[in-house]
């Protein structure tokens, strides 16, 4: 039975489904892109009013956004933002200068003005960086206030099929590169020549990031949602086979041989990330939540109290019922039989009891001699000591029922006769 729970389980915690994305399946994907949480990238673009405003917040340390060391100079990398429009198109890339000779894409978005004036809008992480299609897009809470619902789980709602297309023609940063006056934005910055406001900082180990941004969760679930697919098929094809995709031999080689898994080396430092999420955000909601903890991999151990549940503990739950249940009335209802047999050896007992005493019931009074016929050899074994008149006689009242006593007034000679011969009438 366990062995079944157990199977079932995991058949659902491993069942993939393009339906249900949980950003909790999704804490460490063991790929350099741990270090860049694109919840927290939409969040930022979704609150600029400029692509040069979002580019320099993105690159600050107190934003506690960007956590990339992709070179491994042990210092953090300073994103770029270009924009490449292509009509009502614009397709916004995230770059990092790996050298003085290589780029690196860290993300994109695809955002798109239809004919109705509403705009749509998908970030998606870099192949090299989150694997394939990890998409990002707003959810229908994106305009409103973050819901706080969202449990310590980290759930994000499972998408539906048919669900509708989120429009996101209010933000500021959007309505900005849609303005006639709009001038195309392209960092300046390149390999060793940034800002002067730009102070690289060492990076954090993943689990303090991670420990930061956990705490985050109410807003990136209550405003972002993971989807399966591009919602327009077109410019993915375009952007992966265009020049303004970067690629980076260093990064890939870096990947290959291990670099990056020196980040995930350090579960402790997950509560100080928690406690400066604390410090800088007393008021927010999941200032009380605990961390989870961290399995001998170091990825979180989440517990899912939402849809997933429900789905596994139907299963497990009816069959251990079911199982236990069957057996157990056919048990009690085996021994209830039991039971009521020795019921019937009950009413023995009594009976002999009703007998002695009650003498003047006559029914009891003719089963009576012959049940306790075989008490009877015990006042027989006595019998040889009988030569004195006057034991038997003491003896009689005391030895033999009741109902026998209309016989002690006859003399000792008549009443031993007949007793004689009814003693071997009973052997």
């Amino acid at each position: 039975m366990k062995n079944l729970i157990v199977t079932v389980l995991i058949g659902f915690l491993l069942w993939p489904t393009s339906n249900s994305f949980a950003q909790s399946e999704e804490e460490k994907l063991d790929l350099p892109g741990d270090n860049l949480n694109l919840y927290a990238v939409l969040k930022l673009f979704q609150e600029s009013e400029t692509l040069e405003g979002f580019e320099r917040k993105l690159n600050e340390e107190d934003s506690e956004v960007n956590n990339l060391d992709l070179d491994g100079d042990n210092n953090i990398d300073y994103i770029r933002v270009e924009d490449h429009v292509d009509g009502n198109l614009h397709t916004i890339t995230l770059k990092v200068a790996v050298s003085d000779r290589e780029d690196q894409d860290v993300a994109a978005f695809y955002v798109e003005k239809k004919e109705d004036g509403q705009v749509l809008i998908q970030l998606i992480g870099d192949e090299d960086l989150y694997g394939k299609d990890y998409i990002i897009e707003p959810n229908s809470l994106s305009g409103e206030t973050p819901n706080p619902g969202y449990s310590g789980g980290r759930e994000s709602q499972a998408p539906a099929v048919n669900q509708e297309v989120t429009y996101v023609s209010a933000w500021p940063v959007v309505r900005y590169i849609y303005v006639p006056q709009y001038v195309i934005w392209h960092s300046p910055w390149r390999w060793h020549y940034y800002p002067s406001y730009w102070r690289p900082w060492r990076p954090r180990f993943w689990h303090y990031y991670y420990g930061y941004h956990y705490h985050w969760h109410y807003y990136y679930n209550g405003h972002f949602r993971r989807w399966p697919s591009y919602r327009n098929p077109v410019w993915h094809n375009r952007y992966y086979s265009s020049n303004f995709r970067s690629r980076s031999v260093i990064v890939r080689t870096r990947y290959s041989r291990g670099d990056y898994r020196n980040t995930y080396s350090r579960p402790s430092s997950a509560r100080d990330g928690s406690k400066l999420f604390v410090k800088r955000n007393p008021k927010a909601p999941t200032t009380r939540e605990r961390l989870p903890k961290f399995d001998k991999t170091g990825r979180p151990v989440i517990a899912r109290p939402t849809n997933p549940r429900p789905g596994t503990t139907r299963p497990v739950t009816s069959p251990g019922t079911s199982r236990p249940s069957v057996g157990r009335p056919g048990t009690g209802n085996n021994d209830r039989p039991d039971n009521s047999r020795p019921a019937v050896t009950r009413p023995v007992s009594p009976r002999p009891s009703v007998t002695r005493p009650g003498t003047s019931r006559p029914s009891p009074a003719t089963p009576s001699p012959a049940r306790p016929a075989p008490s009877r050899p015990a006042p027989e074994r006595p019998a040889p000591s009988r030569p004195a008149p006057a034991r038997p006689e003491t003896s009689r009242p005391a030895t033999r029922p009741s109902s026998r006593e209309s016989s002690t007034p006859r003399s000792s000679r008549q009443s031993e006769a007949p007793r004689q011969r009814a003693e071997p009438r009973g052997n």
